[in-house]
């Protein structure tokens, strides 16, 4: 019982910044086990290094070590608008109160950037990322049918900053 709570008090808060091209190896890891088409390093190291894109990342680990990246999220903006290309939290960090804390920071360095609306899509049947998104005051505007594998519809959602 000693060990649970020694390890539970050495837990430290996540850590959220903006994400780098170097960051691109750990980003295609999770994006990997996270989708179904997973993008590969080199992907997502042109995404980072595009002056379009907006990128963050959330780690964990102390203050004495580089920590791991566990979870990101990345948007490319256009004529005052961005879109949410990808978002995700490694499987074993889920459920740990990350991914809205990541989405806030992105969503104000949009806003702070000029950004009036903010898009994206989302798998219907992902009810975990529809209620983030949904709390998050994003709302529907659109349906594809058909748009994932498995005859899925993606919802398009938004969210007006400003």
């Amino acid at each position: 019982m000693m060990n649970f709570v020694a390890r539970l008090l050495a837990r430290t808060e996540p850590t959220f910044a903006e994400a780098r091209p170097r960051d691109a190896a750990a980003i295609a890891a999770i994006h990997a086990v996270s989708f179904q088409r997973g993008w590969g390093e080199e992907e997502v190291s042109r995404l980072l290094i595009d002056r379009a894109v907006v990128a963050h990342y959330a780690k964990i680990g102390g203050a004495k070590v580089a920590g791991a990246l566990v979870g990101f999220i990345l948007s490319r903006m256009a004529a005052g608008e961005a879109e949410i290309l990808s978002v995700a939290i490694a499987p074993a960090q889920r459920r740990r109160g990350m991914a809205r804390p990541l989405l806030d920071l992105h969503l104000r360095r949009l806003a702070g950037l000029g950004t009036e609306a903010v898009f994206l899509e989302v798998d219907e049947h992902n009810a975990p990322a529809r209620r983030l998104y949904q709390r998050a005051n994003f709302y529907e505007v659109g349906r594809r049918q058909g748009y994932y594998e498995g005859g899925a519809a993606a919802l398009v959602l938004r969210r007006d900053l400003g």
